[in-house]
Parts: structure tokens; sequence; C-alpha cells
């Protein structure tokens, strides 16, 4: 598929170099690659994308994606990853034209399961109003369900998110499931990609340091599907071995 067909799906990954606690973790070696290479190749495997796009205000990351033939695309300095993706797409729409959707994959996901990004783009083609989605999965245990830096969500009858949270929510008043745990790949429509970047920033949105609370605080939706992996994000030096570990295992 061209990146000029009305369906056309892009991945975008934003990254930059400076991480608060990992400077520099895009170009990690992981198993001999950069991390920033591991993920490229996961989104390309993507049926259901059409093109990959890096979003990086850094020259070495762009140096190093196109050493490893991949496309990146230079922006300024933004507060959010997904300010930078807004730039990424309107530079590279102009010359190739808009795609339909875009695909936020997040940079630090080596391990980033191609068939979970199939099933969120194949997940919102089938929503006709639909303009953003994201993936879920099963809490696991209580210390997920209690660790902040897992973020939570609590969705209606049509799997729409009602809120995010790094509270537990819903609250475990009885024994059963413990709910859902939000994976931060998000698929925008590409007009809405962009009046998203534009929101105001909210109340609930800055309390939480959740971006995605801007979009349920103005009221839009977001449609959630559920994962069949769960990716693990490198944070720090010392998730790199596990990172290794968990890609060379059979």
């Amino acid at each position: 598929m061209s990146g000029t067909e009305p369906d056309a799906v892009w991945a975008v990954i934003p990254a930059r170099y400076e991480s608060t606690r990992f400077p520099g973790k895009a170009l990690a070696a992981i198993c001999g690659k950069p991390m920033i290479q591991h993920v490229y190749e996961r989104a390309s495997d993507t049926p259901s994308v059409d093109r990959v796009l890096v979003a990086t205000d850094d020259a070495r990351i762009s140096a190093a994606v196109a050493e490893f033939g991949g496309e990146a695309v230079m922006t300024g300095h933004h507060p959010t990853g997904t300010d930078r993706i807004a730039e990424a797409v309107r530079t590279a729409m102009a010359e190739s034209g808009a795609p339909h959707w875009v695909l936020n994959v997040q940079g630090d996901e080596p391990m980033v399961d191609p068939g979970d990004l199939d099933t969120l783009v194949r997940g919102m083609a089938a929503v006709p109003d639909g303009d953003m989605g994201t993936l879920v999965y099963p809490l696991k245990s209580q210390e997920e369900l209690h660790d902040p830096n897992v973020v939570k969500t609590v969705l209606d009858e049509r799997r729409r998110a009602l809120y995010f949270s790094r509270a537990p929510v819903p609250y475990p008043r009885e024994t059963g499931p413990l709910g859902w745990r939000h994976m931060g790949i998000y698929l925008f429509r590409t007009e809405f990609l962009f009046a998203f970047a534009n929101l105001s920033l909210t109340p609930l949105a800055a309390r939480e340091q959740l971006e995605q609370l801007r979009a349920l605080e103005h009221g839009y939706a977001i449609h959630c599907f559920e994962a069949a992996s769960l990716t693990i994000g490198v944070d720090v030096p010392e998730d790199v071995p596990r990172a290794e570990a968990l890609l060379t295992s059979p």
C-alpha cells in the first residue's frame, strides 16, 4: 500500500536522546542492535502498517536510523511524544500525502508484538466513528494494581475508556478480576491527531501526568482493545540485560 492511499497506516516512533533516567536509551545496544532498530523492525513487521517513521529531535538518533536503512524525520523540541509525532507527520505529508491512521509506537519497547499492533489497527478500522484507540492487558497481581508506574484503566460496556489512573481503579472491594492495565500505544485518525495535539492541558491529565486524559476530559472517546502479550519497556540501564534475555529466550 502506498502512503497516499486513503486507508494508509503510518507507524511513528517518537525518540528523544535526553531521557531523565536513561540518557541515550534509544541508541542502547540490545543484542547487537540499537533499541530503536528493534522497535522499528517490529513496527515494520505489522501487516497493516504501510510506513514507519522515527520522529526525533536528535541528530545522533536520526543518523542511527539512517544507518540501518530506516526513515527518520527531524522535529523541534516538544513536551510530549504525541506533539512530536504530529510535527513529524505534517512534515512527511508535505511530500507524500496524508495517511488515514497514525500509530504511536513507544521507542523504548523493543519487544512490542506486531500482532498486537495489528489488532489495534484492525479493531479501529471496524469503528466507523472512532478517532483514537489503544491497547489494554489484564492486570495479573495485587502488586501491579497498586504500583503507580502501572497505569490502570476502567472500561465501559463497549470497551471505551472511562478513566485512566495510577491509582488502583476500580476500587478492589471484592475478590474477582483485577481489571486492566494500559499499554502506552495509540492509534489516531490523522485529523484527530492534530486536534489532540492542540487540546489544552486539563486538570486530571496534569494531576495524574497522563496525557490521554486530555482526550477524555475534552469529551472524546478512546476505544480499547485487548493485547495478547505484555510488552516490557526499557526505562533504566538495568533493564537492558532483562530485555536481551527475553529476546534471546526460545
